[in-house]
């Protein structure tokens, strides 16, 4: 009883029950099949059991009746052609079956290939478009040429107005300096007005003639 609980205790795999069949390397017997759907696929096996067969005919219709071994309606040729077809179809299915897979498992890879190239390609157009936006802000000679000669203008531009503004400036500098000086020459200037001194002498005449000089 304790023997019987033991071996059906769910943590241990159960053994297998039933017919066990022979093992077979199922690669082997692949390639065999395909070997013989290849064969039978080719027009030697017509030729081959077209001359076979008219043979069999010949023979068991030509030959003494103590030598047929297959009379007139032919039953043991129908019985092997029929064994023939048995087995050439699950070959040939199998062989069929096996270039599928080949056939899938190459799509797969051509799958893959494709998108790893694809993205190679995007890879590349990136880097690419990239470098383009790169040397597009290279400065080259020729852009180097013209903007020092830009440059170059600018500045004789800039000096031109830096002279015209000190020259400007020096003048008005100068004008400030004679104007200033007027005043020290005595040119064209007033002397103050003196009663004590009498250098000057109001006249009260009428008519306006304003001061006059007295004579002495």
């Amino acid at each position: 009883m304790a023997d019987q609980r033991r071996a059906e205790r769910l943590d241990q795999p159960r053994e297998p029950r039933g017919i066990k069949l022979p093992r077979f390397d199922a690669e082997a017997f692949g390639r065999w099949s395909e070997g013989i759907a290849r064969g039978m696929g080719t027009a030697n096996f017509i030729v081959v059991m077209t001359v076979v067969i008219t043979i069999w005919f010949v023979w068991n219709t030509l030959a003494p009746a103590d030598l047929r071994f297959d009379p007139y309606t032919f039953t043991f040729l129908t019985l092997v052609l029929s064994l023939q077809a048995s087995y050439a179809a699950p070959l040939i299915l199998l062989a069929q079956n096996r270039q599928a897979d080949r056939d899938r498992v190459a799509l797969e890879e051509d799958r893959r290939r494709a998108t790893a190239q694809k993205a190679d390609t995007e890879y590349l157009a990136r880097e690419i478009a990239a470098l383009r936006i790169a040397l597009g802000e290279v400065a080259t000679r020729d852009f180097l040429r013209s903007e020092l000669a830009r440059l170059a203008e600018e500045l004789d531009e800039a000096g031109q107005r830096r002279q015209r503004l000190e020259r400007r400036q020096q003048e008005k500098d100068s004008r400030q300096e004679k104007r200033s000086q007027r005043p020290t020459d005595g040119v064209g200037l007033d002397e103050p007005r003196d009663d004590l001194d009498g250098d000057f002498v109001r006249d009260a005449r009428p008519d306006g003639t304003g001061p006059r000089r007295s004579d002495g």
